[in-house]
């Protein structure tokens, strides 16, 4: 299996991103940042980023891809306003405070259908801190949203809170059923917080569709989460 490309941008058709990142061609090792770049700080900040996200051979079993896609700030619209936090997490970057950002895309080669996307984010200290904040709030105040990115649009129900153990300074998890044409998929996300970087997960299955109303469960790999977590800590722990 090998690995296409995408941008997060795309998970809002969230069947379409995570079928073409677990079982299309393409793919290389340099991602793009979806925040616009600055001289000096932020070309370093963007080159650790790309030295800190997940590269091929880093997590076995897993085809890794780089974000080449992404060409500016795509940001899903919710349905309601207090949602917005949830749809943000969907586009290219976890808000629009993200300064720099660098995504990946990994496909299972051992459990077809099985997809993660992960990406990293700069952010002043207190934008990171309040996107933690504004994303607990979001879940509890949100069973469902629809979000619309360029005319299309997918329902995300069924979103609740959910237990993850995760290193980092804070975290924030929970689970939905995504709805792209008649399809219903369930996914989890996890939204981690490492100082002022943001890392944050996007798991679907796409062999795990929902069943009336029996949701199979979807979890971020371990495996995954703990190194791009290790990787963080050791090479941004400077910044």
């Amino acid at each position: 299996m090998r690995v296409k490309a995408t941008g997060l941008a795309v998970l809002v058709t969230a069947s379409a991103l995570f079928l073409t990142t677990a079982c299309s061609s393409g793919g290389g090792s340099d991602g793009k940042a979806s925040a616009p770049a600055s001289k000096g700080s932020s070309a370093a900040a963007r080159t650790q980023l790309q030295r800190a996200a997940l590269e091929q051979g880093d997590v076995p079993g897993y085809q890794v891809s780089a974000d080449t896609t992404a060409q500016g700030r795509a940001r899903p619209q919710a349905d309601r306003r207090p949602c917005q936090p949830l749809a943000d997490v969907m586009g290219d970057q976890p808000n629009p405070q993200a300064r720099e950002t660098v995504n990946r895309g990994l496909g299972s080669q051992r459990k077809l259908g099985l997809a993660v996307a992960a990406s990293l984010s700069t952010y002043a200290r207190a934008d990171a801190e309040k996107l933690i904040e504004d994303l607990r709030a979001a879940v509890a105040a949100c069973s469902g949203f629809k979000a619309e990115l360029g005319g299309t649009s997918s329902t995300y129900a069924r979103v609740k809170a959910r237990p993850y153990r995760i290193g980092g300074d804070e975290s924030v998890s929970w689970s939905a059923s995504s709805t792209q044409v008649n399809v219903e998929t369930p996914v989890h996300i996890v939204v981690v917080r490492q100082g002022a970087t943001i890392v944050r997960f996007m798991t679907i299955n796409l062999g795990a569709p929902v069943q009336g109303r029996a949701q199979e469960l979807v979890e971020v790999p371990r495996d995954v989460a703990d190194k791009q977590l290790e990787k963080v800590r050791r090479v941004l722990s400077a910044l």
